[in-house]
């Protein structure tokens, strides 16, 4: 494995890859305020044989005081960011030129001005729909551009922890700090479901597949000190099983847009990357940056590369990472919506990772 690092002062505080129509790739970056440097929206050109960024951003945008960057969603074609901040409500940013010569800009997203703190933000893959998830629970889902509300629902959750869109753009996974997680149909707004969970049990990451084939949503969920990874079917809402495969408290998780990989990062800085074919951890870093919180992480749209940001309180690092894709199979059927079969629950349960194997038992099905 090869590995590259790019540092600056500041604390960086969010993260995301930006697909260029010129095959090229930037990397976004939010830097909250650091001594006398303002907090600031970045982009950076890549370099994928060093795997590092450039030595200076291509173009920096600096906030006004008292409003530092704290999520960002890039649109998949690349032309529009939007971000939120501490001051409440989002900016949004967009991209002209080429990647010597990128220009940004700066715009307020009127109908979300005022609107208090959003921590999550997330575009549809086929860039129709732009939801927000507030701390104060309310979720909005917005047509793009036109920013026609298909949902505003106040008391979706007591707290937004994390939210993803399926492949399809048909649904919204959305995840509480009370541990709960709702499915939302994101045509009409209406719920479709609940996710079942044993009161012990609390939901905190949720990912859909994304290769096609697989109608899956993968969720962390924590059980007393104990991590798993647990997977649900979409086509029926059903628990299949679950993996244990970080072994601690993830604070973030990402999947691949091939959906080869799922990649998980912890509180204490370890991150692994999980082969989803195999359900099978392929890459293990321990203590990326002197066991600080991983903030971000994210996988490159074209290479096998994934992004990992880690805060610090005085520095931050970007780090790249290149792994190998193997060619064993895991998952060697086609599925669909229709599926006529799933993946056995062994396939699932009898993880040769986890030191508990009979902990748990039996998942519902």
């Amino acid at each position: 494995m090869d590995g590259g690092v790019a540092a600056e002062q500041g604390t960086v505080t969010c993260a995301s890859w930006i697909r260029r129509p010129e095959d090229a790739h930037l990397v976004a970056l939010g830097k909250s305020k650091h001594g006398d440097l303002p907090a600031s929206f970045q982009i950076f050109s890549f370099d994928r044989l060093t795997t590092s960024l450039s030595s200076s951003p291509s173009v920096t945008f600096e906030f006004e005081d008292g409003c530092d960057p704290v999520s960002l969603a890039v649109h998949p074609s690349g032309d529009d960011i939007v971000c939120s901040t501490t001051k409440g409500g989002c900016r949004l940013f967009q991209l002209y030129g080429q990647e010597k010569n990128v220009k940004l800009l700066a715009k307020n997203l009127k109908p979300l001005e005022d609107v208090g703190a959003q921590r999550c933000l997330a575009f549809s893959p086929d860039g129709s729909r732009f939801a927000t998830g507030g701390v104060d629970g309310h979720l909005r889902i917005y047509e793009w551009p036109s920013m026609r509300v298909i949902v505003d629902e106040s008391k979706a959750h007591k707290s937004f922890n994390d939210m993803d869109f399926s492949l399809d753009s048909e649904f919204l996974a959305s995840t509480s700090t009370d541990g709960s997680a709702r499915i939302w149909n994101t045509s009409d707004g209406v719920p479709v479901n609940s996710l079942t969970r044993n009161s012990d049990e609390k939901i905190e990451l949720c990912r859909f597949s994304k290769d096609g084939t697989k109608p899956f949503l993968f969720c962390t969920v924590q059980k007393g000190n104990k991590s798993i990874t647990v997977v649900w079917d979409i086509s029926t809402w059903n628990r299949i099983g679950f993996k244990r495969l970080l072994r601690k408290p993830a604070c973030v998780m990402s999947i691949s847009l091939d959906g080869k990989y799922l990649a998980q990062g912890s509180k204490d800085g370890d991150v692994c990357v999980v082969a989803v074919k195999k359900m099978e951890v392929c890459h293990w870093s321990k203590r990326l940056h002197l066991g600080f919180s991983v903030t971000s992480l994210e996988f490159c749209p074209k290479w096998q590369i994934y992004l990992v940001l880690i805060g610090l309180f005085l520095a931050s690092a970007v780090l790249f990472y290149i792994f190998f894709e193997t060619s064993d199979l895991f998952w060697n059927f086609p599925l669909g919506r229709d599926q006529p079969a799933r993946p056995k629950l062994g396939s699932f349960l009898p993880d040769p990772q986890s030191d508990d194997q009979n902990m748990w038992g039996p998942v519902d099905m």
